[in-house]
């Protein structure tokens, strides 16, 4: 057995006996958001210490039996049963040991959050706003197509009904498991609806999936927080509403600037605002801790950071291609309509293989 790998599950069991002594906190109870939290918390890791605890367990027997056969005098036929007992007790602890290590690679304590997702325009202009907005539309489908909910957050549209920028939530069972590899560089070629001489253009627009972290994962000082109230106003200028409802907050200490107004009270831009702000704090300290680790393997999936290139959509020959594992598909149509089922499986089975493969090296 790894030594790392044992120390991880310890630290996953010590974890879950302190959830199991806060979810009986009756001030942890009183207060129904940081009970849900803890709760999650607590169902993610209960597969993992059944396992963990099945295998001390399992070790325990194993170190009686050698004790048992070590002793002087042992009856023949007892140290029998006892070496027999002992082989069945380590094709048990291998067993157990290979189902921990695919716990391992698919857990992920955000693997089964819901996600806050940016869409920006990058180079192409009024093209890449409108791709911006078709990229939009695909997660919006297939959100339906998954029976998740979708919940506009801001946006900032174009005369030609594109999207500058457009920040939204996806909420449903494991969001981000499944859209945790679209962050990125998407590129778009084809003949924009602006090109009157038939050329193809190449437009890029970026993505970003950030879980949505609850309010007591993340520890945000309300004195680090300037809060600002302005007026909406839509595309050209045309106001939306005529009270101050929309809402910008700043975090001084990262400088992250949070902006909304899709909601006519302030008091819901701001809530929502603050859910913007949690999930891209989060992204931003995870990313420091990374760096700081100084890791000599970098995910070969990618590393989620928006400037890296990740998917070519080429219209004229109906081709998506993912440049991080050289996928193809020929079926952009209905990629476009939200039937991204192929792309997601092949990324996520990738993801898993070269987490088997990292696993086996560290043991």
């Amino acid at each position: 057995m790894n030594d790392n790998l044992l120390k991880k599950l310890e630290k996953i069991y010590e974890r879950y006996s302190e959830l199991e002594r806060l979810l009986s906190d009756p001030e942890v109870i009183s207060d129904s958001n940081r009970y849900t939290t803890y709760l999650k918390e607590h169902g993610s890791y209960s597969k993992m210490v059944n396992k963990y605890t099945q295998l001390l367990e399992t070790r325990k027997k194993k170190r009686d039996a050698e004790s048992l056969l070590n002793q002087e005098g042992i009856d023949k036929e007892f140290a029998e049963m006892a070496k027999d007992e002992l082989g069945e007790l380590e094709k048990q602890e291998e067993f157990l040991f290979d189902e921990i290590k695919s716990l391992f690679i698919s857990d992920d304590r955000t693997s089964g959050k819901n996600v806050i997702a940016e869409i920006r325009a990058g180079t192409g202009g009024d093209e890449a706003a409108i791709f911006a907005a078709d990229l939009f539309r695909m997660y919006t489908k297939y959100a339906e197509n998954q029976g998740w909910r979708v919940e506009l957050f801001d946006c900032s549209g174009t005369d030609l009904g594109g999207f500058r920028e457009v920040t939204f939530s996806i909420e449903g069972k494991n969001v981000y498991e499944k859209l945790r590899f679209e962050s990125g560089t998407h590129r778009v070629q084809r003949v924009p609806q602006t090109e009157t001489s038939g050329r193809v253009h190449t437009s890029t627009a970026t993505v970003a999936i950030l879980p949505e972290i609850e309010e007591v994962e993340i520890d945000i000082n309300p004195n680090d927080i300037v809060v600002d109230t302005f007026r909406a106003s839509g595309p050209g200028g045309q106001k939306v509403n005529k009270t101050s409802s929309a809402v910008r907050v700043t975090h001084v200490p990262s400088g992250l600037v949070v902006k909304c107004l899709d909601e006519k009270s302030q008091h819901k831009n701001r809530a929502k605002a603050m859910r913007i702000l949690r999930s891209r704090l989060y992204e931003l300290y995870e990313g420091q801790k990374r760096n700081e680790r100084d890791q000599i393997r970098r995910d070969q999936i990618g590393t989620g950071d928006r400037s890296e290139k990740i998917r070519t959509y080429n219209y004229s020959q109906n081709r998506v291609t993912d440049h991080r594992i050289n996928f193809s598909v020929y079926n952009l149509d209905q990629v476009m309509l939200g039937h991204l089922e192929e792309l997601i499986d092949a990324l996520t089975a990738y993801y898993k293989e070269e987490r088997l493969k990292e696993l086996a090296a560290s043991i």
